[in-house]
């Protein structure tokens, strides 16, 4: 029985932080957390965020410092680690390595956008979703790498997410423009990529258009999942109109399977169609049916 802390590496709001967990319960993380004066907010479900600054004090109250590594199989034996799939909130040091690697410098705006994608109402559009549709062009791509201005799109198109079909693409275009011209990127860059972010409203690039292709195939890579992630992918949109009506949601949705089935071609580019185009086809259809 006890509570063990990492090292601060993580970097966020101009500091670094540590995990603190216990390997036994979370009613003796929380005891010991509220005992050091942590406040609630820095909770994420089954660890508190420290900053670098509480580092020293914690382990004088009783911490054990170990490495991450050590810290996150404690955690796994414990029984109280929450998968990284069934929580986006953990999904931030993956997203962080990636952003690093597209637009580095800019921990701000990573942050702004890593809050977005998290916002408590998004069940399907959060960041699982963002780190599924970067995966994707990795796989469309490989082994060269997406383009830069496809890659910041992946990141802007449901930046803004209120439910609203085309108003939050067009939004989301508006974020990408306000954003990276104060990034500093070339207004080139900077209109490719509001462009990109504005055809993810109907998904129907131009003949040619590889970037559009590209984005577009990623952003629907979910349709030609197993049956069992396409389960667990209507589950999560559900929840995401839990506010409508259960005839409203199905005759709606309804119409949005009927569209997509229409889309031809569904996918753009070869490498999508031949990974993703048939699964797709057969989870829509019984979807429908």
């Amino acid at each position: 029985m006890a509570i063990y802390i990492d090292p601060p590496l993580w970097p966020a709001h101009g500091t670094h932080f540590s995990h603190l967990i216990s390997d036994t319960s979370l009613a003796e993380l929380h005891a010991f957390a509220a005992a050091a004066g942590i406040p609630d907010r820095a909770f994420d479900g089954d660890h508190y965020d420290v900053a670098e600054a509480r580092y020293g004090a914690l382990v004088a109250a009783g911490a054990v410092p170990v490495e991450g590594r050590v810290l996150v199989r404690k955690l796994i034996a414990s029984g109280l680690r929450i998968p990284a799939r069934r929580r986006s909130s953990s999904l931030k040091l993956p997203l962080l390595t990636r952003w690093n690697a597209v637009l580095p410098g800019h921990d701000a705006l990573f942050l702004d956008l890593l809050d977005r994608w998290g916002e408590e109402h998004r069940k399907y559009h959060g960041r699982t979703h963002l780190l599924t549709v970067l995966e994707a062009l990795d796989l469309l791509t490989e082994p060269a790498y997406p383009p830069r201005t496809v890659l910041l799109a992946a990141w802007f198109h449901d930046a803004v997410y209120r439910g609203i079909a085309g108003q939050d693409e067009e939004d989301s275009a508006r974020l990408a423009e306000d954003r990276l011209a104060h990034a500093g990127l070339p207004a080139a860059e900077v209109d490719e990529v509001a462009r990109l972010v504005r055809m993810t409203a109907d998904h129907r690039p131009e003949t040619g258009d590889a970037a559009a292709a590209l984005l577009s195939d990623a952003d629907l890579s979910v349709l030609g999942g197993t049956p069992a992630a396409y389960a667990r992918y209507l589950a999560a949109v559900r929840q995401d109109f839990a506010h409508i009506g259960d005839d409203d949601f199905a005759a709606g949705r309804a119409a949005v399977v009927r569209q997509l089935l229409q889309l031809d071609p569904l996918f753009h580019t070869p490498r999508g169609r031949d990974l993703w185009l048939e699964p797709a086809r057969r989870n829509l259809q019984a979807e429908l049916g």
